[in-house]
């Protein structure tokens, strides 16, 4: 058993894949759910230090969050922080025919995880490149998961399944962490 740590999230896809990256290295995910106002800005850095500090407010234990977004190169970075409303807003279909039949399929997929020690906020952040599939493919649970294709690969994350988190940003942000929380002996 691991040392348990505190991840707050509603979404049960981000708790599964924090389980199974940060389960090898030592840490037992623990979730906790409470409703957290988000910050609404395309900075995705202030949104996951506002989010963390309010969580931490609402808590008084440590823990960690994190917000992951599409900056397309088409949009020049938009919607990074907005992520999830312009996600609501398009859904899959609309946004592969918006998205991935422009000269301009690129994008970024960004994570940034704020982990508080109750003195500190302190911030990974992990980044994969790749272009958005002219349609769907495969599972469309996971938000963008359907439409992402990292550069390198034919197949979607969501077509790649778990072994998505052997390459994605999520994996890079929370080995940063994982890293963090063994120098400072937080495991």
């Amino acid at each position: 058993m691991g040392t348990p740590l505190r991840f707050l999230s509603g979404n049960q896809f981000k708790i599964k894949e924090a389980e199974q990256i940060l389960g090898p290295v030592g840490v037992d995910v623990v979730p906790i759910r409470c409703k957290i106002d988000e910050l609404q800005t395309t900075d995705t850095t202030n949104l996951v230090r506002d989010k963390a500090l309010k969580a931490f407010a609402h808590t008084g234990r440590l823990l960690f969050v994190e917000h992951t977004g599409l900056y397309l190169n088409h949009l020049n970075g938009f919607p990074g922080g907005l992520t999830q409303v312009f996600w609501d807003t398009l859904q899959a279909d609309r946004f592969s025919e918006l998205f991935g039949n422009t000269g301009n399929t690129a994008v970024t997929a960004k994570t940034v995880v704020a982990f508080i020690d109750g003195q500190q906020c302190h911030m990974f952040d992990g980044e994969i490149l790749g272009k958005i599939a002219t349609e769907p493919r495969g599972c469309r649970d996971f938000q963008w998961d359907c439409v992402f294709i990292p550069v390198g690969y034919m197949e979607t994350f969501a077509e790649m399944g778990d072994s998505k988190n052997n390459i994605s940003m999520r994996k890079i942000a929370f080995d940063k962490l994982a890293e963090f929380l063994t120098a400072k002996g937080h495991k």
